[in-house]
């Protein structure tokens, strides 16, 4: 078995990994990079002979796991496409949707080669996905030499970890993974076995989180700060990704109104994507994922408000009410950015609540790095707006802390380990951890282009 990352960079970004044994090749993932444009967002395709991938793994639907698929496919016709069933639905919104991101890009950055791929396009290749359960075998290639199995990675709804099974090699991708259960979906159920090859995210490998830390406090700490802003007449605000931390943070919510945490008439409003998000999350209730209160749906059970950039009227900050609203970084020309600079962000009574991951670098990174009373540069095609509103922060992440993701690495006991997905620091904590703890596992952070013989 030979393994190779397609990745342009060693660090969280254009996911993109291969799997080799015999004359069957196998591709794991197929990511954009988040912080890149044009061609240097993609993975290194150029390195795939046309037509030599014989199956194609998708584990979930974030698009730095999925948003180069079409590309990938575009030289690839007679690959095979694996998903589980809720990834598939989520994933074909998601691309379906960032269509639209990049038709706006090419006219607004001057991108030509935006973009990569079209509507017509996706409608075709979703037609022809496999979609497979977990824990359920299946065939990757038409002469069997290798099988894969998914597992539920507990990430977000529809991720999967992925056994890659060959005669003589068994190796484990566990994509993004979340060991803890949170509000909504349970976490991940993973093999325990032992396992010849690792491929492991690192995202949170720079991160230690505090000793002190529970979740049930931290949800406390969040419904405190809801209560808080709304008995003084301000607004809230939760910039939210449109898949997984909305359906996360609405449900959080539902459960504060019922306990008396925070006050049951508060208005709650979404914006963005995460409606046709929300919808297919409550698709995938009474029992066919693994989640926590099954009969609970978002949308028929609580009272939302919908809106979205297409409204005439933008939306605009309420007293008393809570905004969730897309993206989590507040990246320009989103629903989350314009609200923010429509009187939102000089309001001292405000609130801005962080619940996820925001890169330095974006808007949100900005107004986590600022001081009160700083001036901020939201879009630079806009005039900076003044932060008086009370910014808080608050540990939610759909990632596995990096104590678990070491745990579970020193429970399989693999022979080798490749650690990925993570930034430098984040790689090299765990590289060190596991010269200490596990020197039997060769640990690699394994370098785009590459190719590692994995032996028998």
């Amino acid at each position: 078995m030979r393994f190779r990352s397609l990745c342009r960079h060693a660090e969280i970004g254009s996911n993109s990994y291969v799997v080799e044994v015999d004359d069957a090749r196998i591709v794991l993932d197929a990511g954009m990079h988040p912080k890149h444009e044009g061609g240097d967002a993609l993975p290194r395709y150029d390195l795939l002979e046309e037509g030599s991938v014989d199956a194609t793994v998708i584990t979930h639907a974030h698009l730095d796991h999925i948003g180069s698929l079409p590309v990938l496919l575009d030289d690839q016709p007679n690959s095979r496409v694996f998903f589980s069933p809720a990834g598939a639905d989520l994933g074909f919104a998601m691309l379906h949707n960032s269509v639209n991101v990049m038709q706006a890009k090419r006219t607004e950055l001057g991108l030509t080669d935006y973009p990569f791929f079209g509507h017509t396009q996706l409608d075709e290749i979703e037609r022809r996905i496999e979609t497979r359960a977990t824990e359920r075998p299946f065939d990757l290639d038409a002469d069997g030499h290798l099988r894969a199995t998914f597992h539920d990675a507990g990430h977000v709804l529809g991720s999967v970890a992925v056994t890659v099974q060959s005669k003589d090699h068994t190796l484990l991708y566990t994509g993004d993974v979340n060991f803890e259960s949170s509000t909504l979906i349970k976490g991940a159920y993973l093999p325990e076995g032992p396992v010849d090859t690792l491929v492991i995210e690192t995202t949170r490998g720079d991160s230690p989180r505090p000793e002190s830390y529970t979740r049930e406090a931290e949800e406390r700490r969040f419904a405190d700060a809801i209560a808080e802003t709304v008995a003084r007449g301000g607004t809230v605000l939760v910039p939210v990704f449109a898949m997984g931390k909305t359906q996360e943070v609405l449900t959080m919510i539902h459960r504060f109104k019922q306990r008396g945490w925070i006050p049951s008439r508060a208005p709650v409003v979404i914006g963005g994507l995460s409606t046709k998000m929300t919808v297919i999350y409550d698709r995938y209730a009474k029992g066919l994922t693994r989640r926590h209160d099954d009969d609970f749906r978002i949308l028929k059970d609580m009272d939302l408000r919908a809106g979205t950039r297409r409204r005439k009227a933008p939306i605009v900050p309420e007293p008393g009410a809570i905004f969730c609203l897309s993206s989590g970084m507040m990246t320009e020309n989103t629903v989350s950015n314009g609200f923010a600079r429509a009187g939102f962000l000089e309001n001292p009574k405000n609130r801005l609540l962080f619940v996820g991951y925001a890169d330095p670098d974006s808007p949100a990174g900005h107004i986590r790095a600022a001081q009160r009373d700083d001036l901020i540069s939201l879009d630079p095609r806009h005039p900076a707006v003044r932060l008086r509103a009370e910014v808080d922060i608050f540990d939610f992440s759909g990632h596995a802390t990096r104590d678990d993701l070491l745990a579970y690495i020193l429970k399989v006991k693999p022979k080798r380990t490749f650690l990925v997905h993570g930034d430098r620091p984040a790689s090299e904590w765990f590289r060190a951890q596991l010269r200490e703890l596990l020197p039997s596992t060769e640990a690699i952070i394994p370098e785009p282009g590459q190719t590692y013989d994995l032996g028998a």
